[in-house]
């Protein structure tokens, strides 16, 4: 069985970064992974974000697994789109993508439309909220079904993130436990 090395397990924050409350924070400090910086966490464009992703993946030394939270699930998806090095990714875990195409987001996030609606070149599962703020489920639905992802219904859980008390959310981490061991 193949298991993936902590420095090899990419965190991608979203939108502003994920705070030390956050479970990415909580599973980066528990179990060594890595989290992919971005020079600005406030304005991110798109290209930036992508070319930073292919940077740090150079730099594992097996087939990396991602773990994307929010804006990072659209990271994900638009580095898939454009690399030409997407074997370098083992695996994807995708938690409460937003949608960068609604009217309130695209003056916020100008770079991120359209958001690349095809199949991931590796296994991922993206787990979604009923009452997400920043994404409506159907919405969620759709990414999981346009990114062949397998889709885990977490129930109203907001935003999957700081604010919904998972505190470091085993089940979470149970689900990219699996995915490491693909």
């Amino acid at each position: 069985m193949f298991h993936v090395k902590p420095q090899n397990v990419l965190i991608l924050p979203g939108w502003q970064n994920s705070g030390p409350d956050h479970w990415q924070s909580r599973w980066e400090t528990a179990h060594g992974y890595r989290r992919v910086d971005q020079h600005d966490w406030l304005q991110p464009r798109r290209g930036d974000w992508i070319a930073r992703l292919e940077e740090v993946l150079f730099t594992c030394d097996e087939p990396a697994v991602l773990v994307a939270h929010s804006l990072g699930c659209l990271h994900t998806a638009a580095w898939a789109a454009h690399s030409q090095n997407t074997s370098r990714v083992k695996a994807a875990l995708l938690v409460a993508p937003g949608d960068a195409e609604r009217e309130e987001m695209r003056p916020v996030l100008p770079s991120w439309a359209p958001i690349p609606m095809e199949r991931l070149p590796f296994p991922s599962v993206l787990i979604g909220s009923r009452n997400d703020l920043y994404c409506s489920f159907e919405r969620v639905q759709a990414f999981a079904a346009a990114w062949g992802s397998r889709f885990v219904d977490l129930g109203e859980a907001g935003h999957i993130n700081a604010e919904s008390g998972l505190g470091d959310w085993p089940a979470g981490h149970a689900v990219l436990a699996e995915l490491m061991n693909l």
